[in-house]
């Protein structure tokens, strides 16, 4: 048994999940005073060393990554194949991924910047929670934004759980956060929330729309407006973005170009910030799968 420090709530032994390389535990149902229980997944590098300690990288949507049989589109990121791959040829050095997973209905809640969102009118916040639909079914927001909280759970559970179970290198240089879509705005959301905690961040397709059409939206500007306010210094952090072309990531590149030139404004150079495009790549864990492998060796480097 284990107890998640801090909540003095009891849950039973990890689950041993296979993967095609290294290790998976799978904790089921993971207990947060901040955010809706949710599964975790930790992904540990072959000839994992108890005696050594390891970089941790945090990735959101986990059920997405590992196994296409668990996800809601039957792909995945197949991001044990990846690492496994960078590490045996020595281009990263073995690292821990902690896969935590989404919040189902609730995804768009936790993952929308809780900041930039309260900074739009009061209308637009209104409209954006009770009226936009993600299809004729279900609505976009099924809740209020409470992304801060999510990146409590984060910061105050998840990541003392991790670092007292494994053996991690605790420091900000040593961990990263990455995700896609809205998981790339959550991302990049975190590590200006708490610089001093995460030093990487990768930021696959970032969703800066917010919602699926950039006619009379004004999220992107919130969002570039809490960017340029809040970047963390150039000298100790690195940050990755990237969009394709077709699909959804055909409204991305040109508020993707306006996020470059804040950044290049704040000091970032190449040695610590990289921002690509990849003609004709859609939206979809296939994609980040092809390339996913360039933001490990860029923050890992």
């Amino acid at each position: 048994m284990y107890i998640t420090p801090g909540f003095g709530q009891t849950r039973s032994e990890t689950s041993f999940f296979e993967v095609s390389y290294g290790t998976l535990h799978h904790y089921k149902d993971f207990p947060s005073q901040h955010v809706p229980e949710r599964n975790i997944d930790v992904w540990l590098p072959p000839d994992y060393d108890q005696n050594k300690a390891y970089p941790v990288l945090y990735m959101h949507d986990g059920q997405m990554l590992f196994d296409a049989k668990k996800s809601w589109n039957g792909q995945e990121w197949g991001v044990d194949e990846v690492m496994a791959q960078l590490i045996s040829k020595n281009e990263i050095a073995p690292l821990i991924v902690v896969g935590v997973w989404n919040g189902g209905i609730y995804r768009h809640s936790e993952y929308f910047p809780q900041k930039p969102f309260e900074s739009l009118p009061p209308h637009v916040q209104d409209s954006l929670v009770n009226r936009v639909r993600r299809n004729a079914e279900t609505d976009l927001f099924s809740r209020q934004v409470y992304s801060d909280n999510y990146l409590k759970f984060l910061v105050e559970e998840l990541k003392p759980f991790i670092d007292t179970t494994y053996n991690t290198l605790k420091d900000a240089p040593s961990t990263y956060i990455a995700g896609s879509s809205m998981g790339g705005l959550i991302s990049m959301y975190a590590i200006c929330e708490y610089p001093e905690v995460f030093g990487g961040a990768a930021c696959l397709s970032t969703h800066w729309p917010g919602v699926f059409t950039l006619e009379n939206n004004p999220i992107p500007d919130a969002f570039l407006q809490y960017l340029s306010e809040n970047i963390p210094p150039a000298l100790d952090h690195r940050f990755y973005f990237d969009h394709g072309t077709q699909t959804l990531d055909s409204l991305y590149g040109g508020i993707q170009t306006k996020a470059d030139t804040i950044f290049i404004a704040k000091g970032y150079t190449s040695r610590n910030y990289k921002s690509l495009k990849f003609e004709g790549a859609n939206h979809s864990e296939a994609a980040w799968n092809a390339r996913f492998q360039i933001p490990v060796k860029f923050l890992l480097e």
